[in-house]
């Protein structure tokens, strides 16, 4: 790099225009659009607050599968690829380095071309996650590497553009529709300005020690005759903000600088990167006003970027009432205020140890939130059985399940995770009358188990047992699921106990969840006793509705 152009660069944080640069899609910005849409939502917490009620079709859905998907499934090595594949010592730089060659060369932008997606087919995958007991379905828009999935008026970097040459989320909710599922976007992008800063460091030791890597050397100028023309790197990577300094020669002091540095997880808006700020809201506006859209979940702690997230949060408010003529919008963030009001809160890899007094949700994901390869052959994703004891534990405590299911860069899910949404399908299909649109009771259930409750608890969840019980109801119905095949084919609810607390009458009638069968009961001062045939067993658990004690 010339001694001119190092100045040119190292003085722009923001913009990174080196000499007759292209314009920019964010600099074509029609007249009026960063308007927010008129209604009685204003951009502040107490306007949010004041107006906001969930709506019931999130209160009823329960369930709702996730494509978290993009150019980072490609290389199926995990989570963050595009931030660690620049981080000696970690995996995904080793992968990097063995399979596509070192990121001074070979950077992240260079995956977007093999991101193809030639395999995908959303309406095979919709049809298997509506027979799962689906009720809603959210797909990726864009991650930390910022990179939009969609065809975006204010960012060059996009599918549409390049990778797959296809608006997936407009194929995606048009699929989902079709189906009668609500259709979701999740945006993750608010983070990349830092996340991503990786990109421009250098190996602190061995045979490059000291190279830049390519986001440090690539401009828009530099793409003339090759796959990338007309686009600028520096408005993926989001510009030099906070570079590696000069001067590491270890690899541990330089992860302790990125630790300390471009890994700290702030919602404040970047003050060195205005551009980024305005950019990510109109990108985020046009992605709702696009594709109107009944749930945003933002990969934050709070509305992100300041003003900027709740001007995004009043406009779509506003959008929605204009577009269903009520409020029909779902806003999840995960803030460190359970119950903050304006928005459902949502707990990332984790669950509650007590029924909410407001609508929540659990985000999870049956492997790594990317896809990888080795958790396929190891045959370590989380079992079918598992995810049900999870839903029906947080449906118990006025909460809803989204789960994740990674998808491959060709499009598809492979052997193990489509027998693992079978077998959901299956459960779903026999008991989800104890699920779908029902109410906490007083208590959220009985048993042995402790729940590891809090955010990225789910790691230190011991199983559930049998003997452990959750409660729903619906209408003048109490349902009763066990996490566990009954043993035996009997069934103690203590909380029925005769005489105790909890039940407003005795128990008239129990039948499984779906069929009208009564079974044979009896009712004392140590439970509820329920016989079950052996044809109404299931190995994940079965549901019981109970009539009388409501």
């Amino acid at each position: 790099m010339t001694p001119t152009r190092r100045a040119l660069f190292q003085g722009s944080a923001a913009a990174s225009l080196i000499g007759a640069a292209p314009a920019l899609a964010s600099d074509l910005v029609p007249t009026g659009f960063d308007q927010i849409a008129k209604g009685p939502f204003k951009p502040n917490w107490d306007s949010l607050a004041a107006g906001y009620r969930t709506p019931d079709w999130f209160r009823d859905a329960k369930f709702g599968l996730w494509a978290h998907w993009g150019a980072q499934c490609v290389p199926e090595a995990g989570d963050w690829y595009a931030r660690s594949m620049y981080m000696p010592g970690q995996p995904a730089y080793d992968h990097h380095l063995k399979t596509y060659g070192h990121p001074a060369d070979t950077g992240f932008m260079d995956i977007y071309p093999q991101w193809r997606a030639e395999n995908w087919n959303p309406d095979d995958l919709l049809d298997l996650y509506a027979k799962a007991g689906a009720k809603y379905f959210v797909a990726m828009a864009n991650h930390h590497d910022n990179f939009d999935a969609y065809q975006s008026r204010f960012h060059d970097w996009n599918a549409v553009r390049l990778g797959p040459k296809k608006d997936i989320i407009g194929l995606w909710a048009k699929a989902a529709r079709k189906r009668g599922l609500r259709f979701g976007v999740s945006n993750h992008s608010a983070h990349a300005w830092h996340w991503f800063q990786t990109a421009y460091g250098y190996d602190p030791e061995g045979p490059r020690k000291g190279q830049r890597y390519d986001a440090f050397k690539r401009f828009a100028a530099d793409g003339r005759g090759k796959w990338w023309e007309g686009l600028d790197p520096q408005q993926l990577y989001g510009g030099p903000v906070m570079p590696l300094p000069d001067g590491f020669d270890t690899i541990a002091d330089a992860n302790k600088w990125h630790e300390a540095n471009d890994r700290v997880w702030s919602e404040k808006a970047p003050l060195n990167n205005p551009a980024f700020t305005r950019q990510w809201y109109l990108r985020c506006k046009d992605l709702i006003d696009s594709y109107k859209p009944d749930l945003v979940y933002f990969d934050n702690f709070d509305l992100p970027l300041e003003q900027a997230g709740l001007d995004i949060a009043a406009h779509y408010y506003n959008a929605s009432l204009q577009w269903r003529g009520k409020l029909d919008a779902v806003i999840n963030i995960k803030p460190h205020d359970a119950h903050r009001p304006g928005i459902v809160a949502d707990v990332e890899r984790g669950m509650r140890s007590e029924i909410s007094p407001e609508p929540w949700q659990t985000d999870t994901c049956i492997g790594d939130w990317h896809y990888n390869r080795r958790l396929f052959e190891e045959k370590r994703y989380l079992p079918a059985a598992e995810v049900i004891h999870r839903l029906c534990d947080i449906v118990s405590k006025n909460g809803n399940l989204l789960l994740s299911i990674p998808v491959r860069g060709d499009g598809t899910i492979d052997s193990e995770e489509r027998r693992i949404v079978e077998e959901i399908g299956v459960w779903m299909g026999r008991f989800s009358d104890a699920i779908y649109a029902t109410r906490p009771w007083t208590i959220f259930g009985e048993g042995p188990t402790a729940v590891a409750a809090g955010m990225f608890s789910e790691g230190k969840q011991k199983p559930f047992t049998p003997q452990d019980i959750r409660f729903t109801t619906k209408n003048a119905a109490l349902y009763a699921i066990t996490l566990g095949r009954p043993e035996g084919g009997q069934v103690v609810v203590r909380s029925l106990a005769k005489d105790g607390g909890h039940a407003k009458g005795p128990v008239r009638r129990v039948t499984l969840a779906g069929d009208k069968t009564p079974l044979p009961l009896r009712q004392d001062r140590t439970g509820l006793h329920v016989t079950l045939p052996d044809g109404a067993l299931h190995p994940f658990g079965i549901a019981l509705r109970i009539d009388g004690v409501l």
